[in-house]
């Protein structure tokens, strides 16, 4: 029996971004990705589904994506008392922008949640498991510049943040922000996985990667010759 990546979207806080479980059908481990806040909503997806969270995983610093990491760790130890759920990722690059969540709180409107410390900081190219399932590893700065991106080759599943969206992309307005990293980074990490790589964006419907390839205004194939 071949194990199979199933998931759940979890809309989150008043911006209403994606956080997503993600679980091993055979083991029922379970890994979500940019628990952004309303630990409640995880927690009883948890329940509902029977599952044992194994660890956070991020693909960027931005508050509205971290903003209940260290709340889920927190509540995980308290009912399991198990040891401390590990946290992996992002890149080691986007470090300053989880030093700074309580101005990222003033800026956006949060509350100001508890700072945290990644355990793990990952590579182009590195994986990362839970269960019987392995997640590949892009790098994708642009958006900010320790962004990444997490692809399963066998369902052809990529969770990419607030890289891209459908039918737009990540802002570069912010600091460290930059526009052609971005863009570059979809054409040359993204696009390869193949037109039929469904994704998850940090907001917002499912796409395709081949639906942006074609009807994207920021970076469909028709722009660049």
């Amino acid at each position: 029996m071949i194990a199979v990546l199933r998931y759940q979207i979890i809309p989150v806080t008043h911006y209403q971004q994606n956080c997503t479980l993600l679980w091993c059908d055979e083991t029922r481990e379970a890994a979500v990705v940019d628990p952004g806040g309303n630990i409640e909503r995880i927690l009883s997806v948890l329940v509902e589904h029977n599952l044992s969270l194994v660890k956070i995983l991020l693909t960027h610093g931005h508050l509205d994506h971290v903003g209940g990491t260290a709340a889920l760790v927190a509540a995980m130890q308290a009912t399991s008392g198990s040891t401390l759920l590990p946290i992996e990722g992002p890149h080691k690059d986007d470090m300053f922008w989880i030093n700074i969540l309580p101005q990222q709180a003033q800026m956006m409107g949060f509350t100001t949640p508890q700072n945290f410390q990644p355990n793990v900081f990952f590579e182009e190219g590195d994986q990362v498991g839970f269960g019987n399932i392995r997640l590949q590893i892009r790098h994708c700065p642009g958006h900010t510049p320790g962004h990444i991106i997490f692809f399963h080759a066998e369902t052809k599943l990529a969770l990419v943040g607030d890289v891209l969206f459908k039918g737009s992309i990540g802002r570069t307005d912010f600091p460290r922000g930059n526009y052609d990293e971005l863009v570059n980074a979809i054409r040359t990490k993204l696009w390869p996985l193949g037109d039929d790589v469904k994704f998850i964006p940090g907001h917002g419907p499912m796409s395709t990667f081949g639906e942006e390839r074609l009807n994207n205004a920021f970076v469909a194939d028709k722009n660049f010759g």
